[in-house]
């Protein structure tokens, strides 16, 4: 995958069954997928080296990212499901890799404000559910 610019990374969140609406304008994002590997090496395993099990273990997705809100309806619903405790649905949009989609829930939402700027966010969502990932 060649380079890709950072500002095509979209967060998006379900504002309606199937429809979605871009959160902000993120100017730092990361999103680190994580699976855990379940050891099954015994006194007989070759070697004695350690043996994983295929396909087992938990698998999940955590995403963090700050920016500023696009507007005040995307801020309104992002911090509506942050006070309600929702799991909602939210697409990951990776430029010329994919989309990853499913349910996340919000951890953390922060509001930062400076003197001389605009007021800033940064959040966190860990996955709550399987998630879907469609090449683009």
């Amino acid at each position: 995958m060649p380079a890709q610019k950072g500002r095509d990374l979209l967060l998006r969140i379900a504002n309606a069954p199937g429809s979605f609406i871009t959160v902000g304008g993120l100017r730092a994002r990361q999103i680190v997928f994580n699976a855990e590997a379940v050891d099954v090496t015994h006194a007989e395993s070759s070697g004695r080296w350690r043996e994983l099990l295929a396909g087992a273990g938990l698998r999940r997705a955590a995403l963090s990212g700050g920016g500023v809100f696009k507007d005040e309806s995307s801020d309104a619903l992002v911090r509506q499901v942050f006070f309600d405790g929702d799991i909602r649905e939210w697409q990951v949009v990776i430029p010329d890799f994919g989309r990853v989609q499913g349910p996340f829930h919000l951890t953390t939402l922060e509001y930062r404000g400076e003197h001389a700027a605009e007021v800033t966010f940064e959040l966190a969502l860990e996955s709550a559910g399987a998630l879907s990932f469609a090449a683009l």
